[in-house]
């Protein structure tokens, strides 16, 4: 199973969420993103996973038409660090919503 961590920008910005964003995020990650991880094959196309330029081994996750987040993956122990959250497309300060 897919273990993570999340780094300090990361919490702050789910805390910035709405409500609404919040419930999306969460349901992106737990029904899509864990559940391709957990298999190992490609990522589904509507996740929309790219790598961020000049940023090596950061990938960037559409999770809203207006959402964005960033990951890396970890050591054998840790699948993913999300690192930061992009909401309406300007970046917002911040697991609990």
């Amino acid at each position: 199973m897919p273990t993570f961590e999340t780094l300090p920008r990361f919490t702050t910005d789910l805390k910035h969420l709405t409500p609404a964003q919040c419930r999306r995020f969460h349901r992106v990650v737990l029904n899509a993103f864990v559940p391709d991880l957990r298999t190992g094959r490609q990522f589904r196309p509507g996740l929309r996973i790219k790598s961020v330029r000049c940023a090596p081994g950061v990938y960037e996750l559409t999770w809203a038409p207006d959402g964005r987040a960033t990951w890396s993956y970890g050591g054998e122990k840790v699948a993913g660090v999300l690192t930061e959250l992009t909401s309406t497309f300007s970046q917002v300060r911040g697991l609990v919503c």
